[in-house]
């Protein structure tokens, strides 16, 4: 069963359009969103979420559509995004408390692993925390209640890597304990190259890239060589190539041609999704 099933899905905000023809995300993987500021990644996910109303199309979660059952559905799901709407002057004992109770699936013990693991005071109040104890905290919170779908909008924007690199692992630790499904839209296309089983690449309200991560592997490359090896054949097997004084590099998604034209001249480096996001976003 695909977690999210999206069909002719269409929402205009002002001079902003939003047209998706087909999207599914797998169950039990981590699919990354990436793509510009003002790509369309946050409006998706608020129409996904229920939080805007799509002008056309359809969206289901495991089968349902979210109109018929909204407890049910948001139960399934935990969202961790940029801001909460937590009750800043509320403790974290506060907040646990005044949320817990309504979801079924609540681990207390867990939450208490969670908050003693990132070194949570919960008499704390949300607004004392820094930053990064309020990402770890709402990471406790949707966590603990066992959630299928976890739907992350840029939860570690602004935080140093180290930071980000935990969180992943926490994360991953999870997901695969509970078999849920991760959501993940960011621009720091770096968290995806780690964790990602499938990249969608949006531009201007639109899915330009919707690939799983071996056949990314297998089939894109970069290729660095000296000038002379280019000419009009040669070229050819790239979809961008950049060439200086030195030499050149280029971007292809057939590896096996280009390695078959180039042998051992060159050297080849695997892709990474922002060389793959900023290659599909100039053919456009």
């Amino acid at each position: 069963m695909n977690a999210i099933e999206i069909r002719n899905l269409k929402k205009s905000i002002g001079d902003f359009k939003l047209d998706i023809e087909k999207l599914d995300i797998k169950e039990c993987f981590v699919t990354g969103i990436i793509g510009t500021n003002g790509a369309g990644k946050t409006t998706l996910i608020k129409l996904i979420m229920n939080i805007l109303n799509q002008d056309e199309g359809s969206i289901k979660i495991f089968g349902e559509d979210f109109d018929k059952d909204k407890k049910h559905i948001k139960e399934l799901i935990g969202y961790l995004g940029h801001d909460t709407l937590y009750p800043v002057d509320f403790t974290l004992e506060d907040i646990k408390s005044t949320i817990s109770i309504f979801y079924k699936n609540w681990d207390e013990k867990l939450f208490n692993h969670y908050t003693e693991d990132f070194d949570l005071n919960i008499q704390d109040k949300y607004k004392d925390l820094s930053k990064g104890q309020k990402v770890k905290f709402d990471l406790a919170m949707i966590l603990s209640y066992h959630p299928k779908l976890i739907i992350l909008d840029e939860p570690t924007a602004n935080l140093d890597p180290i930071f980000r690199s935990e969180f992943l692992e926490v994360l991953q630790l999870q997901m695969e304990k509970d078999l849920s499904t991760v959501l993940y839209c960011t621009h720091i296309t770096s968290d995806l190259d780690k964790i990602g089983d499938y990249f969608v690449a949006m531009d201007k309200g639109k899915i330009i890239f919707n690939e799983n991560s071996e056949n990314t592997r297998n089939n894109y490359t970069i290729v660095k060589g000296r000038k002379e090896l280019l000419n009009e054949e040669t070229k050819k097997v790239f979809q961008q190539v950049v060439e200086n004084e030195f030499g050149f590099r280029g971007i292809s998604n057939n590896k096996k041609e280009a390695e078959d034209i180039f042998g051992q001249e060159v050297l080849y480096e695997r892709t990474k999704m922002e060389d793959i996001l900023i290659f599909n976003k100039g053919k456009k």
